[in-house]
């Protein structure tokens, strides 16, 4: 019954903050986040009384697998943007500006923290500011892509967004395995190129077969059913599937080898938009399923934010550091190779403030990084501030950038649309 209960009061919260934030004229996802840390063991949780809210970080953790296929969806939607009649016109500047700021947002973290290395001496460690720049690569693709939906945002920016945001995590992925490698033989005094180079090129590589893998099998099942309902349901058994196969790890001869969940439902939604000639109709309709799905998801991470962190000085400090120094990576790395791309002036201008959102993939990362000891605990709590400030923060930025770049419509005031539909006087 606690379960039933915590899990209504969640997705009631942030149904209910959502109506407070459009008075404010925010986005959606920050309201349910906002309602996260209501309903999470900092505020209502702290009364102790189970079902009323989260009361404990162990207790937000118990509802993992509901976040896990949310991001499931989140990448399978995200995979739908892998058309081919649109990647023919975007997919190069795509490609090359994921690459590029991705690589300029690393390397403005590593030397703003490896200065601060040098001026503070073991309380910022080496390897503490290696990892921190591999994490600030990533970009979180499920406040992106909710804004652009909340919105309906369309147009140049918004079409060249959710390729780069997908490639970003790729290499990103990349970026953090080998800094993190170069960290580890930093800390415990040993180096391995097999864990540096050899599993995470496995691990993308991997990813991207089982990924089409099962999108080929997806569409060819779907053409044994005729009715939507049928369909739908299938396509949310395969995502589901997906995302539960990717969690298998094994080891072959000494080589670690896993599957990263958002590019393998990102490739199973590239797959089937690409072979299946009804997907737009489909992707349509898991859209609307996953709507309650996604509150759910976000009130669970605004409730997984660690208000803690704000007690540690030292933290907070360098936590400020690292935003500021990805910020202005992101920024300048967009910005530039946009302008290399020769990207319409909008486009140019705003699409590095896009990129600013960072959550689940970072969050993982820091897990990761845990590996490194009591260094791996200080990281895990830089990125929890720095994730509070991106998840409050980004979105609205988001929304600002995509209006300011002509590509959400603004509302028609109530009384044009009632002008509109009355019948004419004669």
């Amino acid at each position: 019954m606690e379960t039933l209960l915590c899990l209504s009061i969640a997705i009631a919260a942030g149904l209910f903050m959502s109506r407070l934030s459009k008075l404010l004229n925010l986005p959606s996802v920050t309201a349910y986040l906002v309602a996260g840390i209501v309903v999470g063991p900092y505020c209502l949780g702290r009364l102790g009384i189970d079902g009323l809210g989260f009361t404990s970080s162990a207790n937000v953790k118990e509802f993992e697998i509901i976040s896990n296929v949310a991001l499931g969806f989140i990448a399978f939607a995200i995979g739908n943007e892998f058309r081919l009649s649109q990647l023919k016109q975007v997919g190069k500047k795509a490609t090359f500006i994921g690459i590029f700021q991705a690589l300029v947002a690393t390397l403005c973290v590593d030397a703003a923290l490896i200065g601060l290395h040098f001026a503070l001496g073991e309380k910022l460690p080496l390897p503490m500011a290696i990892t921190l720049g591999a994490v600030a690569a990533a970009t979180a693709p499920a406040a992106t892509l909710m804004v652009v939906r909340q919105y309906k945002a369309k147009g140049k920016l918004t079409d060249l967004l959710l390729p780069i945001v997908a490639i970003d995590d790729a290499i990103g992925l990349i970026i953090f395995a080998v800094s993190f490698g170069i960290s580890k033989a930093l800390v415990h005094g040993e180096f391995s190129l097999v864990s540096i180079i050899v599993e995470p090129i496995l691990e993308i590589v991997c990813s991207l077969a089982l990924g089409a893998i099962m999108g080929v099998l997806f569409t060819f099942c779907e053409k044994f059913f005729s009715s939507n309902s049928k369909r739908l349901s299938l396509s949310i058994t395969f995502v589901i599937f997906t995302v539960a196969l990717s969690m298998i790890k094994f080891e072959i001869g000494g080589v670690h080898i896993g599957f990263s969940a958002l590019l393998v439902c990102m490739m199973l939604g590239t797959m089937f938009c690409n072979l299946c000639d009804f997907s737009a109709e489909i992707m349509e309709k898991t859209d609307k399923w996953t709507n309650p799905l996604f509150t759910l998801f976000f009130v669970l991470s605004g409730a997984e934010l660690e208000l803690g962190v704000f007690t540690d000085f030292a933290i907070v400090g360098i936590g400020v550091a690292y935003i500021i120094s990805r910020s202005l990576g992101k920024y300048l790395g967009a910005y530039s190779s946009a302008k290399i791309c020769h990207c319409d002036k909008k486009t140019t201008q705003y699409l590095g403030i896009t990129l600013l959102p960072q959550a689940g993939v970072a969050l993982g990362m820091s897990v990761t990084a845990m590996e490194l000891g009591e260094i791996g605990n200080l990281i895990r709590n830089i990125v929890l501030f720095s994730v509070l400030i991106y998840e409050l923060v980004g979105p609205t930025l988001t929304k600002i950038s995509l209006a300011k770049a002509g590509e959400i419509a603004p509302k028609e005031p109530h009384h044009h649309r009632k002008n509109r539909t009355a019948p004419a006087k004669v």
